[in-house]
């Protein structure tokens, strides 16, 4: 698959150094701008509140499927439900919210885990497929919360959850599995 992923930082590069491992294309695009044209799907691993300003410098950007992976730490901006929808206004194509609720500084330990992780996700229809593979991709096991709407909402506002108990232990892995299976 050709990915290409917008942000080189702890997330977008984590990400891309895990899924070349995993045999696939990966272009990534920093504060310097790009081209996204050709590419299978994109991510867009950018600070939330940067969303606009990233997406402005990448052409290219037309209806791919995309993944959004960021995370807001200041106020949010309600024109748009979620920080999801504002990056599928810029690119159009069916979108997902992934990778905002695991920790990049942890992706190294995905794999020498008891118990593979979970990794939440939403996703539009035609996003989905794509958003499980790439999650599986990473050693972790896909969990679909529904669309995107409501679905990205509420794994944004599940940072705060996440940011307290990271607080108290530190960068962590989270598994949900009905009883029995874990």
């Amino acid at each position: 698959m050709n990915i290409t992923v917008i942000g080189r930082g702890h997330v977008g590069g984590g990400l891309a150094r895990m899924w070349q491992k995993a045999g696939h294309r990966v272009t990534t695009i920093g504060r310097d701008g790009g081209d996204a044209a050709g590419a299978d799907v994109v991510v867009v691993s950018v600070p939330g509140n940067t969303i606009a300003e990233a997406l402005s410098t990448v052409t290219g950007l037309d209806g791919q499927v995309t993944i959004d992976t960021t995370n807001l730490y200041t106020e949010r901006d309600d024109t748009y439900p979620s920080l999801s929808h504002h990056v599928k206004a810029v690119i159009g194509g069916p979108t997902a919210k992934s990778f905002s609720t695991v920790f990049a500084s942890a992706y190294d330990d995905i794999a020498t885990q008891r118990v593979t992780p979970s990794s939440l996700y939403a996703a539009e229809p035609g996003a989905k497929d794509i958003t499980e593979r790439l999650i599986r991709d990473t050693g972790s096991d896909p969990l679909y919360v529904g669309d995107l709407d409501p679905g990205a909402r509420l794994i944004e506002n599940s940072a705060a959850l996440t940011r307290a108990i990271a607080g108290q232990i530190g960068p962590f892995f989270y598994r949900y599995g009905r009883p029995g299976e874990l």
